[in-house]
């Protein structure tokens, strides 16, 4: 649409949002490509590239927690059970622009009452697009920086958990999963005394 003299377009505010949304999109995924190009580049194995981005992620999700639950309101993170639902369906809307849900649910023995593990499926992932794994490659786990996102923004409200890429589109699957396992819930703890 034409400028007007001022600069702002004549369409409506928000009819431009999406364009913006996708070009943010598209340049955070064409970034992300770049850097793990080079963590390719500056390591040795594609294990330490792994566990790198994992860091990477981990670093990311500590940050993201305090906004994301600044920003979610009515959203509770009492337990596990939603906690995880909570990362899967505003987290990841958040985050990614995708829809995710939670399923298969089940006990581990590590985790004390309730359901410890579960799955986060979602069918779209943007950090893939434009993405194929080229030969030699097929152990690097591209999307693990969301393994890491995770477990960093879990473990700062006190829930310590296992993040793994079980389903990636990248390596053939029809969907994306990621397992999650708890293994520890800390109790919180208050810097204060109570006063009764």
């Amino acid at each position: 649409p034409p400028m007007s003299a001022r600069g702002a377009s004549n369409a409506p505010r928000g009819s431009q949002l999406p364009a913006q949304e996708k070009v943010s999109n598209e340049l955070f995924t064409l970034t992300y490509g770049a850097m793990v190009r080079q963590l390719l580049h500056d390591f040795e194995t594609v294990e330490e590239v792994n566990a790198e981005l994992d860091a990477m992620g981990a670093r990311i999700g500590s940050r993201l927690v305090d906004d994301f639950l600044a920003n979610a309101q009515g959203v509770r993170c009492a337990d596990f059970k939603s906690a995880a639902d909570s990362v899967a369906r505003v987290g990841f809307r958040s985050l990614l622009g995708v829809t995710a849900r939670v399923g298969a649910w089940s006990e581990t023995s590590d985790a004390g009452s309730g359901p410890s593990a579960c799955s986060i499926y979602f069918e779209e992932n943007p950090i893939t697009d434009f993405v194929e794994l080229p030969r030699g490659l097929e152990e690097l786990s591209y999307c693990n920086v969301l393994c890491g996102v995770i477990r960093g923004a879990l473990e700062q409200i006190g829930m310590h958990v296992t993040v793994v890429v079980v389903k990636d589109v990248l390596k053939g699957a029809d969907g994306n999963e990621l397992r999650l396992t708890l293994k520890e819930h800390a109790a919180e703890t208050y810097p204060f005394k109570d006063d009764d």
